[in-house]
C-alpha cells in the first residue's frame, strides 16, 4: 500500500535538505527509509542498508550534491555494477542539488534537478508520480465513430463514402423505411466524426456512382442537406455483399422458397425465412432486374410474384 523508498545521501545534506524531503515523502504516503530513523547504535551497517533498506525498496532516491559526489560511496560504490544490481526491479531516481556533475553510472538515467531547496513542489510532484507510477498525461478520448466502425471495403468507394452507404442501409433495415432523410440519420455528423459538408459530398459521390437516388428540394442552403434519397438496387447489393453475414445463403433460401415451396409474396417469404422484409424485397428486386421473376407492388408494401422464369429454376440445379 505504501511504496518503500531508500534515500541515499551525504550526511552534509541531511539537515539542509534530506530530512525535510524524506518527511515530505512520508506525509505523502511513501515509506521513506532514512538511516537516522532506522539505525541504532550497535546495528550492522551492511545488514541494515542492504537487507532492510535496499532489498525491500521499490525505488532508490540518490541525492547528489557537491558534498556527496566527493564521497567514496559515489566514486567507488556507485559504479556501474551496483547501479545495475539495484536497477533490476528497483527504480533509481537521482536528485541533483547544487548543479553538481552527475556520476557516469547515472548519466543514462533521467534525474530531477532541484535548484531551490526550500521550494520544489513541481519537482516533488514528478518524483512522487515516478514512485507511484502515475502520470499527468491526459487520458485518451474516444476515437471518432467512423474509425471504430466495422469497415469492409467496397470497391471504388472511399472509406467515408462506404460508411455513409453502410449507415444508410442499416437505417433502412432497422426502421423498415426505404426513404433516408440525412438529417435524421446523420444530424450534424458528430456521431460519425464527419462534418455536414463532408456527408453532403459523400451523398453526391454515391449518387454520381449509382448507389443513391437523390431527391433535392429548395430552401435551407449552407450546410443543410436539402434532400432525401433512396438506396438503389446496385447500392444495397454492394452493401449486402460487404456487410450482411450469410447474404449469399439468404439469396439461395429466397430462390429455393420461390421455386420449391411456391412462395409467391414478400410476406410469405418473410414468414418462411424469418428475415428482414427489406432484405427480402431487395433480393426480389435483384431477381426481377435479372429477369428471373416478375413482380407487382402495392402502395402498402405488398410484393406479389406472378411469374417465375425457367432461368431461376435452373439456378438451383
Amino acid at each position: 500500500m505504501h511504496p518503500k523508498v531508500f534515500v541515499s545521501h551525504a550526511s552534509e545534506d541531511k539537515d539542509r535538505f534530506v530530512t525535510k524531503f524524506a518527511t515530505k515523502l512520508r506525509e505523502n504516503g511513501i515509506d521513506a527509509w532514512l538511516d537516522k530513523w532506522e539505525m541504532l547504535p550497535g546495528d550492522s551497517l551492511v545488514d541494515k542498508i542492504f537487507e532492510e533498506g535496499l532489498k525491500e525498496a521499490q525505488a532508490v532516491i540518490i541525492v547528489l550534491s557537491n558534498y556527496s559526489i566527493e564521497k567514496p560511496w559515489v566514486r567507488e560504490e556507485l559504479n556501474a555494477s551496483i547501479v545495475n544490481k539495484i536497477g533490476k526491479g528497483t527504480k533509481i531516481i537521482p536528485i541533483v542539488l547544487d548543479n553538481c556533475k552527475v556520476p557516469e553510472s547515472l548519466t543514462s538515467t533521467l534525474w530531477e534537478p532541484i535548484a531551490d531547496l526550500d521550494s520544489y513542489e513541481k519537482s516533488f510532484s514528478r518524483i512522487k508520480s515516478s514512485i507511484f507510477g502515475t502520470t499527468d498525461k491526459p487520458a485518451l478520448g474516444s476515437v471518432p465513430a467512423h474509425t471504430a466502425s466495422i469497415y469492409n471495403e467496397i470497391g471504388g468507394l472511399t472509406k467515408a463514402d462506404n460508411l455513409i452507404l453502410k449507415e444508410s442501409c442499416e437505417y433502412i433495415i432497422k426502421n423498415n423505411n426505404i426513404i433516408v432523410n440525412p438529417e435524421t440519420v446523420f444530424g450534424n455528423g458528430s456521431d460519425l466524426g464527419f462534418s455536414r459538408s463532408e456527408i453532403k459530398d459523400c451523398i453526391e459521390v454515391l449518387e454520381d456512382n449509382g448507389y443513391l437516388d437523390v431527391s433535392r428540394y429548395l430552401g435551407g442552403g449552407g450546410d443543410n442537406y436539402s434532400c432525401h434519397y433512396r438506396v438503389t438496387i446496385y447500392g444495397f447489393e454492394n452493401f449486402a455483399r460487404a456487410y450482411i453475414d450469410g447474404y449469399s445463403t439468404i439469396v439461395d433460401k429466397v430462390i429455393s422458397a420461390i421455386v420449391n415451396e411456391n412462395a409467391n409474396s414478400n410476406a410469405s417469404l418473410e414468414s418462411k425465412l424469418n428475415e428482414s422484409i427489406i432484405i427480402i424485397n431487395h433480393v426480389l428486386d435483384v431477381l426481377e432486374s435479372n429477369n428471373h421473376v416478375k413482380l407487382s407492388k402495392t402502395m402498402g408494401g405488398m410484393v406479389q410474384i406472378y411469374q417465375v422464369a425457367a432461368s431461376l429454376r435452373r439456378a438451383l440445379t
